[in-house]
């Protein structure tokens, strides 16, 4: 998929017209959409095109459960197109993006549901507007993020990871923990695979982090305080604290065109934001959320103070190749 040309006109146009209707008007799944039922997944592809030969797979693990529809709304009211049209200003050149909606598999009705890679301004609204605001979660601190992990892992395929060895970017957003193993029971309920046995969470995000960059956007201080130290855990400084939940695109545009070396750290940064016409409160926000993973990534900043979890070391385990070789 990942076919067409992206109109930031178009794209913006469509986000006024729905800038007065309600969530229900926006988002009009009352169930799993047919075509982001995982049942029978078999792989969701980026591909390089005559008219994206440089493509790069990015992924919207968005949590839709009751604390969480804030950001999806968000996204489609306003803000989506702010995330593309800062991609172009960094200087990526074929973004393709897809949406994810991840819920709890202990008890909501459609826990995982998964869109296609897209370019144009109208299937990368489509597909997240198709998704199912469910709105539910459980009681247990934790939802299936997990299941975007294996996802990402097992039915993915990116040309700009098999042809340029350059990964794709995952944001997932949440405020609870994951939980600590994937169920082959929930797999095989929601995909249809069978697993000989559970897979440990650290080892899926092992084998995600072969092809993915991997970041979890937590989406203000307070609900930090309920899940941060886990993920930190599972992701390291991979782990993005934001202030608000409106700095979602600005803070991932801005990670892709850090790593990828389009913005040499926080001051092109705050130039491009600037330029953009973010307000400046919002500017200082976003670079505080990312100055320690700039400084990180910076080869002129100290080293030796940020570490990456050995979690997220590329190459798939040998469990990995033995489950599904």
């Amino acid at each position: 998929m990942g076919y067409g040309s992206y109109s930031h006109r178009a794209h913006a146009a469509l986000t006024t017209d729905r800038a007065a209707l309600s969530r229900a008007e926006v988002f009009k799944q009352r169930g799993c959409h047919a075509l982001m039922d995982p049942k029978g997944l078999s792989v969701r592809e980026a591909r390089d095109s005559a008219e994206h030969p440089n493509s790069l797979g990015i992924v919207f693990a968005l949590d839709v459960t009751g604390s969480m529809g804030n950001i999806p709304e968000y996204l489609a009211r306003r803000d989506l197109p702010t995330f593309m049209k800062l991609l172009t200003d960094c200087r990526v050149p074929d973004p393709q993006v897809m949406f994810m909606a991840i819920g709890d598999a202990t008890s909501d009705g459609a826990p995982l549901q998964v869109g296609q890679f897209e370019t144009t301004a109208e299937l990368i609204d489509q597909w997240l507007t198709w998704s199912y605001l469910e709105g539910g979660g459980g009681g247990s601190n934790s939802e299936s993020y997990e299941l975007a992990f294996y996802v990402l892992a097992q039915h993915t395929d990116l040309d700009c990871w098999v042809k340029r060895r350059k990964r794709g970017y995952l944001f997932m957003t949440g405020d609870e923990h994951p939980y600590p193993v994937v169920s082959r029971h929930q797999i095989e309920a929601l995909i249809g695979e069978r697993l000989d046995e559970d897979i440990a969470l650290e080892e899926v995000v092992a084998a995600a982090a072969e092809s993915w960059h991997l970041f979890f956007l937590i989406p203000d201080r307070q609900r930090r305080q309920n899940c941060e130290a886990r993920w930190r855990e599972v992701l390291g400084d991979q782990v993005i604290c934001m202030e608000s939940h409106v700095d979602t695109c600005t803070v991932a545009a801005a990670i892709v065109g850090l790593t990828e070396g389009a913005l040499r750290g926080v001051d092109a940064l705050a130039d491009v934001l600037h330029a953009n016409g973010t307000p400046r409160d919002r500017i200082a926000a976003t670079i505080r959320a990312l100055q320690s993973y700039a400084d990180l990534i910076d080869p002129d900043a100290p080293k030796g103070i940020h570490t990456h979890p050995t979690s997220t070391a590329i190459g798939k385990p040998d469990w990995w190749k033995r489950l599904f070789s």
